[in-house]
């Protein structure tokens, strides 16, 4: 799957991963390879980047939004920073 992460200032992330788990409004989440078609709000909280089953990255959000359409994941937040 192909991940991006976006803020209105940078591209935090883009590459492929073996998942990503994310913080919704209602509840974390996560996403995996071929996951279906999907547009959620993201609450305050931490993504969990899984470049492999092993491998992962950390971010702070403040808010924003992913889609996941065609194996891609685009995560649009707002005061993100690496943890």
């Amino acid at each position: 799957m192909t991940l991006e992460i976006l803020t209105p200032e940078t591209k935090l992330y883009s590459g492929d991963v073996y998942g990503i788990q994310l913080p919704g409004i209602a509840g974390s989440f996560e996403v995996l390879d071929k996951h279906a078609p999907l547009v959620a709000a993201l609450g305050k909280g931490n993504i969990k980047v899984l470049k492999t089953k092993t491998d992962v990255t950390n971010y702070i959000i403040q808010s924003g939004f992913v889609e996941v359409l065609n194996n891609k994941t685009i995560v649009l937040v707002e005061g993100a920073s690496e943890k």
